[in-house]
């Protein structure tokens, strides 16, 4: 009965239940949004430390885990290596740089990351072949600069870096695509390190005379079952200098990456708040203007329980509806956005919001349950004082 009572009055009143589910669609699409871009503009700052081939990562001591300033001498490698529990080292370097385009295209920033082929590091490649040489003209390239650079195996890329006050153009061959593995906004391209470090952007070409070779971080592969947080401990007690962590460590040390993520959760939990607050006040003023049908209800014998189910059952099918259409809207914008935009929608992450999105819509009407259950009939009917 309470069910048939929902629909019923939904039914007559279809214009303005459609409208206030159009408020619902709207919240939903921006809590979808907003969830889609936290996604997104995390992948952006993290997907190559996210899906790098390590279980520890070793870091200059006393430079709060930053890449660009991290500075790990050659001679370190070794003693990294002689570690009781350590399997494999890669020596990981990292700068940015510009491909320029013969044709006019418009040049794309990457990000230049020189890797020991083989070794910890390395992208795993998905078509052509992986890096062979220690300082080859070759690169494999990611996903991502396949698409904005419109790049294939076999081609011939031009990388302009500054070196000194002037800027240096080297042409590379290349031979193979990783996955998307993009790494501080940008995509990325990975060289051998020999080649990377000729070819980086440096105070002067060639670099400083009698300077060590170093690495700006140490992708560590330690024995399987050993500890990780055993293992760093290890490693900093046996070689000195180093700060040794773990993935998700790393990746919460990125400038900015915390503070964003948090922004955009936080953001995304006012949102539902709004939501909330929106629905029960949009359900309380419905109920309060329906008193006297509540009470002739009342009078003819319904009971609370009818009244109740009535109630939530309205308040969960317009909800539902709103979140329906918000959900398709957003399907909309995920398909025309450009593909610069950082958006990805994640399925997980977009299921667990749009249960919330559901779940406030019975919540935010609890206020308006509570006020129909305790309408008495023969106030309502304006027959009690």
């Amino acid at each position: 009965m309470g069910l048939y009572l929902a629909i019923k009055e939904i039914w007559r009143n279809r214009t303005r239940f459609l409208l206030f589910s159009l408020v619902i669609a709207l919240i939903t699409t921006l809590v979808l949004f907003i969830a889609a871009l936290a996604v997104g503009l995390a992948n952006a700052n993290k997907e190559y430390l996210d899906k790098l081939n390590t279980d520890l990562l070793a870091f200059q001591d006393n430079v709060e885990l930053q890449i660009t300033t991290s500075q790990i001498g050659w001679s370190k490698l070794n003693d990294i290596r002689r570690v009781d529990g350590v399997v494999d080292i890669g020596a990981i370097g990292y700068s940015r740089a510009t491909l320029v385009f013969e044709d006019g295209r418009e040049p794309v920033d990457v990000s230049l990351i020189g890797v020991e082929a083989g070794r910890p590091g390395s992208p795993s490649v998905i078509d052509g072949r992986a890096l062979r040489t220690t300082r080859g003209n070759e690169v494999v390239i990611d996903e991502n600069a396949v698409r904005q650079a419109g790049l294939a195996i076999g081609d011939q890329i031009v990388i302009k870096v500054i070196q000194g006050t002037k800027e240096e153009f080297y042409a590379l061959r290349v031979v193979g695509t990783a996955e998307a593995q993009q790494y501080l906004y940008a995509p990325s391209v990975f060289l051998p390190f020999q080649t990377w470090e000729r070819v980086r952007p440096q105070a002067a070409r060639g670099g400083t005379p009698g300077r060590e070779q170093a690495a700006n971080m140490v992708a560590i592969r330690v024995q399987n079952g050993l500890n990780l947080q055993s293992a760093a401990s290890r490693i900093q007690s046996q070689v000195s200098g180093l700060q040794v962590v773990d993935k998700e460590t790393a990746i919460q040390a990125i400038p900015g990456y915390s503070v964003q993520q948090s922004t955009l959760n936080t953001q995304r939990s006012f949102t539902l708040l709004i939501g909330l607050l929106v629905i029960g006040g949009f359900f309380q003023i419905q109920t309060l203007q329906k008193v006297p049908q509540i009470g002739v209800l009342k009078a003819i014998g319904a009971d609370n329980k009818v009244i109740a189910v009535s109630v939530v059952s309205q308040i969960s099918i317009v909800t539902l509806i709103g979140v329906a259409i918000g959900a398709l809207v957003t399907f909309l914008f995920s398909i025309f956005l450009p593909s610069a935009v950082p958006i990805i929608f994640e399925p997980r992450a977009i299921i667990f919001q749009i249960l919330g999105l559901l779940a406030i819509g019975p919540l935010g009407g609890l206020v308006a349950v509570r006020l129909a259950t305790r309408i008495e009939p023969l106030t309502a009917l304006g027959v009690s004082s």
